[in-house]
Parts: structure tokens; C-alpha cells; sequence
């Protein structure tokens, strides 16, 4: 446990998030006649979301009765997810299996502004208040086209209701209160106004949970803010967010240790805060055929971790902040003859830095990006909906890093690197349509893989090139999805045990299907399931063969939802995650594995009037069982034991 201390202090204190959140309409507006997709970074029509998506809307949010955006990604879209290791429900999201390392190869986006830091660390989505999301998109697959480094495993899009023009004119609200085992509560309010093309919001939320190990406990705070003026041909708007965690951090286990007491805590006075202050102006606007849009973001966020080694601590602090602009076009051309041609680019640029403060680092870092993308689709045939695209991206990277206890040397250089794709899907039968992608996405190395590296230069970038085959079987009644993909990677960036170091691996592969299923099985019954099958190697190189760690072959979420009308829901759903590698197991010579696991979860509310009473639970089975391990049969983080809530929400 204690050597693998440096890295849980790494994962535990890079908490780092960015998220921009407008207008919150009222909770009990009806339904548009049609989902928005955000696919090309511009809304579409549902018939245009991109290839292969999974869209979760608010309904189905609602119905599952989940407290924040990182949960319904997990139990409504089937994403795997890992315990987190600082209390927070804030869970290791992980497309397509990349292990310790899935949030640098995924890319999260609030409202067209990217989340995803400079850092070893994962994007905080549990201080987004979860009534004011619209839906959330989820494309598996590479995507750095569009979104940059980093979106090899693909992107996560969400997405909240800010067009005032469909809001109803007036003051609307909702009050929300939760309680629970281990002492959880959950406080939330808003409060929104819409007069004419004026709109206003506030949000607040407190968070409270003893949680289930000890030395656990969990606060948060958080405040948001928005206003909008919508205007002939466009909108503009301009939100502003704090929020204030503290933690207490429990440490890990041994396998021994878990067996005995997985409640327990070796580290009894570890604890932590994260501070973040946000804030993001958009504009929009229709010129003839032509869409502009622009977002400008600037964030600042305070971390802080103590840890105690006998009676002294050691104390990290992070001072960061990051700026984005990403202004973009979009031009929409009727061809004729059915064809609809959709041409999209923008402009990316970052600029982020860091100052950490401690006993063995006064690092100074930096990164500037600048990127330009071009995406062509064109859609013909309408009668079999056949759509093609390309696209390409071209993104430069200036990095800085200096060390003042390290002598002051500087660390800098330049990287740049390019992506690509290219995609289709045709209905070649009333109900089935095939499609293809295939493309480059690439990540480069943020500041504290290139801090604690084996090399003397910095890392190379990694790319992968990216194949998926799929196929889409059914209507809106019953339908399944299928995906065969393949992600051959060159200089995956990854943390090597063996080296005590991060460095580029040898050559590696992900590979697998995927299975998308939603049925109504009667007029008040549906059903919905998701299995993800990967398998991870190497390749080449010593370890040829073997299996990446952290890395479930399988993962199958299933949800059944029973809806009579009068009033009355219930939700019920399970995961099974299928065994995996430990974490240092980069030769797989430890003679066990993570043990697979099940768990249940359901909700029952009853609708009276304005007011919503809810009973809900999470792991009834009281599993006992453990999602993130670093070391062979240790650096073991128990996950939650069955945890009862009951709730009432009260809208006006």
C-alpha cells in the first residue's frame, strides 16, 4: 500500500473540471417532438445523430432517479466505471477499455466546452446540477477530429436546456431533498425566470455522505448561475459556477485487509479539498445558410491534499487555471435531389497552467494548444438515409516545465499532430442499416506523465488508428445495435510499473463488439441493455500477448423500466463486470485476478400533484467487491456496500 502511495496521491489531488451550465428550464416542461444532437458540435435533427450514438435524454434521467450526471452515464448508458479514490461519486469513466489511463483517452464536453484537463485526473461532473441537463451523448470510438486529443476511446457530450425561446415564460422551480445510510444528504434547489428573450437561473446544491468505508466523508457545495438574451437569428449567454469539495481519503487496502474488513481505513487523518470557480460566455447566430457559434471559458481551481506519514503530513497544493475559445461555422447546402451537404470548422485554443506547491515540487507548467478542424458529411438517398463524411484536424502543442527544487531546469518543446476520418452508413433494408468508420485520434502527454517519465525527451504522442464496423436491426420499439471495433495503438502513454515510470509502450491493441438493446415489451414495460466485450493487448515487444491491465473483458448493464401512467415508476437495473488484471500485473505473473462482480440497483417514486416521493437503493445485494487495485492482490479501493435512500422533490 504505502508504494503505492505516490500514485493514488497523483490520482487523488490532479482533480481538475470545467463545465459551463445555461439556463434551467422548468422541470415539468413537456417534451420537444424531437431530440437535438450535437454530433458535428452544431444541434441536428435525431435523424442525424452521429453514427452509432447513444443518447440519454432527461426522461429517462428522471425515471432512474439518479443524483448526477456521472451516475446516469454509468447505470443508463452502460459506460464501465471504477471507484473513485477521493471519496467523491465522482467515478474513473472508461470507454473501451483503457484502464488506469481512460480519462486522458476519452474527452468530456459541458456545453461545448471541454472538461478534460492538462493532468492526470478526472473530470468532475458531480457538481453539474443534474436538473438542469437535457441529454447526454455518448459516441465510443475515435474522435479527435472534432474534439481534439485524447478522444481515442470517444467523447461524452452534455448537453443542458438553455434555449429560452422553449421555456415557459415565467418563474419556475424545484426543491429537492434525499436522505440515506451512511448519513448521505442531498440538497438541491433552482430557480429559473424567462420574461420574453430574457432568461434567468440559479442553482445550488449541498452534498453530505459519511459514505461506506471510514475516514470517507464527503462534502460539496455548489452555486451556478446563468443569463441569456435570445435575439432575431441567434442567442447569447453567460454563466458563472463555484464549487467547494472536501474529503476525506481512505486509502487503500490488502486483499487481506479487504477480506477481513472492507470498511476499514489505514489512513485514518488523510483528507483533501478541491475549489473551482468557472465562468463561460456563448453566442450564436444564423447568417442565410450559415451557423456561427463561439464559446469563451476560463476556469481557476485550488486543489489541496494532506497525507501523513507517522505523526508529520505531507501537503500538495495545485493552483491552476485554463481558457478556451472555440469559435465555429457550419454551413448547411441543399443540394437537390434529396442531398443535404453539411460542411463544419472551428478553431480550438487552449491555455493552461499550473503552479504546485509542496515539500518536493515548486513545478511551474504549462500547455497552449491551437487547432483547426474541417468536417464534411453529405447526406443522399433518402429513402435508405445514406450518410458519408470526412473530416480532418491539424493541433499544435506548447509545452513548459520547470522545477525550482530541481535545479530550474526547463522542460519545454513543441508537439504537433493530425487526425482524420472518414464514415458512412446506408439502410439497405427497411430496418437494417450498416455503417463504417474508420480514422487516426491521437493523445499527448499531460504534465505529470511528462514530469515522471523514463525518458530524457519529452513523450511521443500516441496515436491510433481506428476501425469500426456496425450494423442497426429494428424501430422504435424493438431495436439492437452491433459494433466490431479496433483501436491498433503506437506509443500508448501509460504508467509502467516495471519502470516505477510513465513512458510509451510498446505497440497495443483494443478490440471487441459492442451491443446496444431497447425493446417495449408492453405499453408500461422497457427494456434496454448494453454489453461492451474488449480485449486489450500488446502486440509486440516483451510483452506480446499479454493482457492490459485494469481492463474487464466484459461489462453488461441491463434496465428494465415500468411506467403505468398514473402516476407511478419504477427502474430497476444491474451491471456485471466481468474479472480483470490488477494494476501492476504488466506481465500478468500475479496468479490472481479481480474478481467479477454484480450489482442491483432500484428505485420506485409516486407522482402527487406537484410532489414526487421516491425510494430508491444501490447494490441491494450488499456485494462486497472492489473496481480499482494497483497492485497484485493490494492498492485495493473497496467499492460501496447497499446504501437505501428516500426522496421528495417538489416543483412550482
Amino acid at each position: 500500500m504505502n508504494s503505492l502511495k505516490p500514485l493514488a496521491l497523483a490520482c487523488a489531488t490532479s482533480i481538475a473540471t470545467a463545465f459551463s451550465i445555461p439556463v434551467a428550464a422548468h422541470a415539468d416542461e413537456a417534451a420537444p417532438a424531437t431530440v437535438v444532437i450535437t454530433g458535428s458540435r452544431f444541434p441536428s435533427a435525431e435523424s442525424l445523430e452521429p453514427i452509432g450514438a447513444t443518447v440519454i435524454t432527461r426522461d429517462e434521467i428522471r425515471q432512474a432517479g439518479v443524483n448526477d450526471v456521472n451516475q446516469a452515464i454509468r447505470k443508463i448508458g452502460g459506460v464501465f466505471g471504477r471507484q473513485s479514490l477521493d471519496s467523491s461519486p465522482d467515478f474513473a469513466l472508461d470507454l473501451r477499455g483503457f484502464g488506469t489511463n481512460s480519462a486522458q483517452n476519452m474527452v468530456i464536453m459541458v456545453d461545448g466546452v471541454r472538461l478534460n484537463e492538462n493532468e492526470l485526473s478526472n473530470s468532475v461532473l458531480s457538481t453539474i446540477p443534474i436538473d438542469t441537463v437535457e441529454r447526454i451523448e455518448i459516441v465510443r470510438g475515435g474522435s479527435s477530429v472534432l474534439y481534439g486529443e485524447g478522444a481515442t476511446g470517444g467523447v461524452i457530450q452534455i448537453v443542458t436546456r438553455k434555449d429560452a425561446r422553449h421555456a415557459q415564460p415565467g418563474t419556475h422551480g424545484s426543491v429537492f431533498a434525499e436522505a440515506g445510510q451512511f448519513r448521505e444528504r442531498d440538497l438541491r434547489a433552482q430557480l429559473a425566470h424567462v420574461a420574453g428573450p430574457i432568461s434567468a437561473d440559479v442553482a445550488v446544491a449541498r452534498q453530505d455522505n459519511a459514505n461506506y468505508r471510514a475516514n470517507n466523508a464527503f462534502t460539496q457545495n455548489s452555486v451556478s448561475a446563468g443569463l441569456q438574451l435570445a435575439y432575431t437569428g441567434g442567442r447569447a449567454g453567460v454563466r458563472v459556477e463555484s464549487a467547494r469539495q472536501d474529503a476525506r481519503l481512505p486509502g487503500s487496502l490488502t486483499l487481506a485487509q479487504f477480506e477481513a474488513d472492507p470498511r476499514q481505513t489505514r489512513t485514518p487523518k488523510d483528507f483533501g479539498s478541491l475549489d473551482t470557480d468557472r465562468v463561460n460566455a456563448f453566442a450564436e447566430y444564423r447568417l442565410g445558410a450559415v451557423d456561427l457559434a463561439a464559446e469563451l471559458s476560463h476556469r481557476e481551481r485550488d486543489a489541496e491534499s494532506n497525507y501523513y506519514f507517522g505523526p508529520s503530513a505531507s501537503v500538495m497544493k495545485y493552483k491552476g487555471r485554463q481558457n478556451q475559445f472555440s469559435p465555429r461555422a457550419r454551413w448547411l447546402h441543399d443540394i437537390g435531389a434529396g442531398m443535404l451537404n453539411e460542411l463544419v470548422t472551428g478553431i480550438d485554443v487552449i491555455d493552461w497552467k499550473r503552479k504546485t506547491t509542496s515539500s518536493f515540487s515548486l513545478a511551474d507548467a504549462s500547455q497552449k494548444s491551437k487547432a483547426f478542424y474541417v468536417r464534411d458529411e453529405l447526406r443522399f438517398d433518402p429513402a435508405h438515409d445514406g450518410r458519408v463524411a470526412l473530416g480532418a484536424r491539424r493541433e499544435i502543442f506548447d509545452k513548459d516545465y520547470v522545477d525550482a527544487i530541481m535545479g530550474g531546469t526547463p522542460d519545454n518543446g513543441a508537439q504537433a499532430q493530425n487526425a482524420w476520418e472518414a464514415q458512412g452508413s446506408y439502410r439497405v433494408l427497411p430496418q437494417l442499416t450498416l455503417s463504417a468508420r474508420g480514422g487516426q485520434s491521437y493523445r499527448v502527454a499531460n504534465v505529470d506523465e511528462n514530469s515522471f517519465r523514463t525518458s530524457l525527451s519529452l513523450l511521443k504522442v500516441q496515436t491510433s488508428h481506428d476501425l469500426e464496423l456496425g450494423a442497426s436491426w429494428g424501430d422504435d420499439a424493438r431495436k439492437v445495435t452491433a459494433r466490431a471495433f479496433r483501436h491498433k495503438l503506437d506509443n500508448e502513454i501509460f504508467y509502467d510499473p516495471t519502470a516505477f515510470a510513465n513512458t510509451n509502450l510498446d505497440p497495443t491493441r483494443r478490440e471487441g463488439i459492442e451491443i446496444d438493446a431497447e425493446a417495449q415489451l408492453a405499453p408500461a414495460w422497457r427494456a434496454t441493455a448494453h454489453l461492451q466485450h474488449v480485449n486489450a493487448t500488446f502486440t509486440s515487444g516483451p510483452n506480446a500477448g499479454r493482457e492490459m491491465v485494469l481492463v474487464p473483458k466484459n461489462v453488461l448493464t441491463a434496465r428494465l423500466a415500468w411506467l403505468p401512467g398514473n402516476g407511478q415508476s419504477a427502474d430497476v437495473g444491474a451491471q456485471w463486470v466481468d474479472r480483470q488484471r490488477y494494476g501492476s500485473d504488466f506481465d500478468n505473473s500475479c496468479a490472481a485476478r479481480m474478481p467479477s462482480y454484480v450489482t442491483f440497483d432500484a428505485r420506485y417514486a409516486v407522482r402527487l400533484g406537484p410532489w414526487e416521493l421516491a425510494a430508491s437503493g444501490l447494490n441491494l445485494a450488499d456485494r462486497r467487491y472492489f473496481s480499482n487495485a494497483f497492485g497484485c492482490r493490494s492498492g485495493i479501493y473497496p467499492s460501496d456496500g447497499r446504501q437505501l435512500k428516500l426522496s421528495a422533490r417538489y416543483d412550482f
